[in-house]
């Protein structure tokens, strides 16, 4: 991988994190429509970890409360609104760790598959635009209840699936659990953070050390830029998301979704991923 490559990848993954439309998706699409060498999932789960660092200083203060909420809840009052919401974190991460865990070779292997990554930006797309029926929710973030962390994180693990999307899997989740379009994006990017963390921490201790040297320096400078992009992605999504709510990219993804099985059918491009022998394969634990 090249250094200007490495780049590309970095704007892609800053790009699409947050945005509902799978940033693990449009990662796999973007070397078999360029004909590069597919960097494989633990490229994928490290390079994850700059908009991790984006999403963590932009709502640090969210997340700090949420955090310290939950610790104080051991000992202490567990229905204030940060101990819920950090219970409510806490279980969607355990969710999708266990399930990410116990489904990880077909993770790993089948799900990069570009036929199931069509067919999986189709189907959220029309989930998302069920969800977000027009007065459908009206709950506000305070309400958040232990139980919205279970519900709103087994759609989370939908993402475990490429193509799904983190954030429109739990996006539609907290929607259909009746919360407001800024409810909903806000819950989103804070469960994001354990569950994104986790698996690049864990794809990164596994592989990376295992990467070719060639492959070291694209992977640091992906992260870097997929970092400075996320991040000034987040502010105008949330605006965003909270006036006009996920439709619009509804639309985007089935659009994407039809193009790339309609490429795959007439065999314009490999529907199977090709990975460079110097890169080892590895588990992921999530998905965008």
């Amino acid at each position: 991988m090249t250094i200007l490559q490495s780049i590309i990848y970095g704007i892609v993954q800053g790009l699409t994190e947050f945005l509902p439309i799978s940033s693990t998706a449009h990662l796999r699409l973007l070397p078999a429509v360029m004909h590069w060498n597919d960097p494989g999932s633990a490229f994928t789960a490290v390079i994850q970890l700059g908009t991790v660092g984006a999403v963590l200083i932009y709502f640090w203060r969210d997340l700090s409360s949420a955090f310290m909420g939950w610790v104080r809840s051991f000992s202490g009052d567990k229905n204030t609104v940060e101990a819920r919401t950090g219970w409510a974190v806490f279980w969607a991460t355990v969710l999708i760790a266990v399930l990410g865990l116990a489904g990880e070779k077909l993770i790993e292997d089948s799900f990069r598959n570009l036929y199931v990554i069509g067919f999986s930006l189709i189907a959220m797309g029309i989930l998302m635009y069920v969800a977000d029926r027009p007065k459908q929710g009206g709950r506000e973030i305070e309400s958040v209840q232990v139980v919205d962390g279970v519900k709103i994180g087994l759609w989370q693990c939908l993402a475990l699936i490429p193509g799904m999307s983190r954030s429109g899997s739990s996006i539609t989740g907290a929607l259909f659990s009746g919360f407001d379009r800024a409810a909903a994006a806000r819950l989103s990017f804070l469960m994001s953070v354990p569950a994104v963390t986790l698996a690049g921490l864990y794809e990164g201790y596994k592989n990376f050390k295992k990467l070719d040297g060639d492959m070291k320096s694209p992977t640091l400078v992906a992260t870097i830029v997929s970092f400075i992009v996320g991040y000034a992605v987040i502010n105008w999504l949330i605006g965003f998301l909270s006036k006009k709510g996920p439709r619009p990219f509804v639309w985007y993804r089935v659009a994407v979704g039809v193009i790339v099985i309609g490429l795959c059918a007439a065999k314009v491009i490999d529907p199977a991923p090709h990975q460079e022998a110097s890169t080892v394969p590895s588990q992921v634990t999530s998905a965008n």
